[in-house]
Parts: C-alpha cells; sequence; structure tokens
C-alpha cells in the first residue's frame, strides 16, 4: 500500500522530483512559480504518480479563462474509464480560475468552493492547480498545504543551482559534473533551468562516459554567442551603448531568448550592485577598503577585478546602487507584458541605454 507523501506548507519543486519523494499524491495539487521547465516536469511526475503506466488516458486539461465549476468537480468525481489509477485534473493557468467572483448573489466564490473541496475531497481524482502566484497569505493556500501540496517551481540560485547541476547531470543525464564546471556552466547560461538542460546533454555526449570537466564547458558551451554575450555585457559597463546595441542584435537574430540573456547580464551586474552595498556598508563603519578588495568580496575574480574596476567607475555608485531593482524591473518585464520578440528586445535595449555613459546622470 502507498503512503502518503509529506504535506508541509510548501514543497520545492527540486526537492518534489528528488528520487526519495515517492508516494501516493494527495486529492489537491497546486503548481506555482515562474520556472516553466521545473513546472513541465513536476506536472509530468505528478500525472505519472497518480495515473501510473497510461497518464494520458485519465488526465483531462481545463483552460483556467474558460474551466466551469461544474466540469471541473464532474471530472474529478468520475473514475478512469482506461487508466489503472485516479483521474488527473489539471487547470492551466488557473489564476483567473481560482480569483473568479461569485456568479450570482448569495452563491459562494470560486475560492470558497474550493476551499470546501479541500476540506472534503473526492478520492476519485487529483485536482492540480497550474497557478502563476499563489499567495501564502490565503486561507486556500494553508488549506492545500495542511492536506494536499503546494509546489514552488523556482529556479534554485547560489550553491542550490550548483547543487542542483551536478545531481540532475547525474540523474537524467548519467553523466559526471564537476562542481567547478558546474560553477562555470551556471556563469555562462544563467539560472535558466530549461537551457542549462540542454546544455547539460551537449556536454554528456561530448564526454562519452567520462567526468565533464571546465575545460569541456569551455569548449562546447563558450561558443561565438556566449563570447558575444560576455563582449556585450562588457560594452554595457564600460557605457558604450552602440557596440552592445550591435552584439544585442547579432544575439536575438541567432536565437538567443532574451530572458537568458538578461540571466547573463544579471550575473555580472548583481555583482556591481554587490560592491556598491559593501562600499555603503563600509564608510557607515568608517573603514577604508580598496576598490579592488571590494569588488573581490562581491564575487569579481582575480583576473577581471582590473577591467571591472573600470566599469564600476563608469557606472558610478549612483546607478550601480540602483542595479538591483534595475534587473528586476526588467525581468518581470520580459517575463509579463514584454514578453513578444519585439517588446521584449526593446526592454533590453532600454536597460542598455540606463547604463550608457550617454546615460549617466553625472553628465545629464
Amino acid at each position: 500500500m502507498l503512503t502518503s507523501l509529506p504535506c508541509p506548507p510548501k514543497l520545492s519543486a527540486v526537492d518534489f522530483l528528488a528520487a526519495g519523494a515517492k508516494g501516493e499524491v494527495p486529492p489537491v495539487c497546486a503548481v506555482f512559480g515562474d520556472d516553466g521547465f521545473l513546472k513541465r516536469l513536476v506536472l509530468q511526475e505528478l500525472k505519472k504518480r497518480i495515473a501510473g503506466d497510461d497518464p494520458e488516458f485519465s488526465a483531462t486539461e481545463l483552460a483556467g479563462p474558460t474551466a466551469e465549476a461544474r466540469d471541473v468537480f464532474d471530472e474529478l468525481s468520475t473514475l478512469s474509464l482506461f487508466g489503472g489509477g485516479r483521474r488527473v485534473v489539471i487547470i492551466d493557468e488557473a489564476d483567473d480560475f481560482v480569483s473568479r467572483p461569485a456568479p450570482g448573489p448569495k452563491k459562494k466564490s470560486m475560492r470558497e468552493m474550493l476551499e470546501d473541496y479541500v476540506a472534503k475531497p473526492s478520492q476519485a481524482g487529483v485536482l492540480i492547480l497550474d497557478v502563476a502566484t499563489w499567495p501564502s497569505n490565503t486561507r486556500l493556500y494553508k488549506a492545500v498545504g495542511a492536506s494536499g501540496l503546494n509546489i514552488e517551481c523556482r529556479a534554485p540560485t547560489g550553491a542550490g543551482l550548483i547543487k542542483w547541476l551536478v545531481a540532475w547531470a547525474k540523474q537524467q543525464h548519467d553523466a559526471r559534473l564537476q562542481t567547478d564546471a558546474a560553477e562555470s556552466l551556471a556563469d555562462l547560461v544563467g539560472a535558466e533551468l530549461g537551457l542549462l538542460d540542454q546544455e547539460l546533454a551537449k556536454l554528456a555526449a561530448a564526454a562519452r562516459g567520462e567526468p565533464i570537466t571546465v575545460e569541456l564547458v569551455d569548449q562546447y558551451v563558450g561558443s561565438w554567442r556566449t563570447r558575444t554575450a560576455w563582449d556585450m555585457i562588457d560594452d554595457i559597463a564600460f557605457g558604450n551603448a552602440p557596440a552592445a546595441l550591435k552584439q544585442l542584435d547579432r544575439l536575438i537574430v541567432a536565437g538567443e531568448h532574451p530572458i537568458a540573456l538578461l540571466a547573463q547580464m544579471a550575473a555580472t551586474f548583481r555583482r556591481f550592485a554587490a560592491a556598491t552595498r559593501i562600499l555603503e556598508d563600509s564608510e557607515a563603519r568608517k573603514q577604508r577598503l580598496a576598490a579592488r578588495q571590494i569588488l573581490e568580496l562581491a564575487g569579481f575574480k582575480p583576473f577581471v577585478i582590473g577591467k571591472a574596476e573600470g566599469q564600476w567607475k563608469q557606472l558610478g555608485r549612483r546607478r550601480s546602487g540602483k542595479l538591483y531593482d534595475m534587473l528586476l524591473e526588467t525581468d518581470l518585464a520580459l517575463k509579463g507584458k514584454a514578453s513578444q520578440p519585439a517588446r521584449a528586445r526593446l526592454v533590453l535595449e532600454q536597460f542598455i541605454a540606463k547604463l550608457s555613459t550617454a546615460g549617466d546622470p553625472r553628465k545629464a
């Protein structure tokens, strides 16, 4: 007999997909977050665990904006006709479905109906809500966390990303990825798990059973696109907007995704933002730190600190101090209102212009 999965208030997608997280899936699950790669993996794994060997026969996917409550609950209470497991009902883009108001006077809102359902769910099926946002301060979130699964699909960062890369290379590609090679790969590609998975597949094939080393990453991932991207970042940091815009054009025409390009930019510009905070903290403590020492503390490698000094000076304290907000604003735009290619390109061009020499507020 299968044991039920543990039900913490929130479970990361990485932990859920780990080999040890087995067991029967509870009747209600919410899958939320902004990483589409992890979401696809989680949904595939949920369907497999719920419906057994024939998940497609037992799965029904409904569009959130048009799904009707009666259809959803009817599907959940119907036994699977062909598959051997329970039914799976997935509400895609379910934000609108969950927040839908009551259809008439004295009727419950959709959120209230879902809260009632979570309290007494059907055992014939599993409801999966695929949502972009899932606030933890709502009764529905807490109810699902108490008896179901709240699975957050967000890419790990820092040491967590390196750990995931090493484990994923072994689990998915049967490859031994060295830690320093994982760090190099993350620096080159950024925290875009889908792109990282593609690069790992290429590296695993090239390694032919041998460990994946830094040299292999440089050879197969450090392509002209990667070098062009780094050249573009250097031009942006030095304030050379015309050269940076030309590089951006080459990369987008070659098929590079704007979100992936921003991720690579962010790896550098977050360090400049961190350097500015270290500088301000040291001044508040009345300590004098050399620029090279600050940049090293911010994460710059020794062999690039000389170049980084000139770039940091060009950016200036005022703009460097705003980089965290600028990067967040650009990231949200690319994943929201500017998700279309033409609009996404314009957002990146605006980011470049703000950091150019001409955009320096000291010269305005």
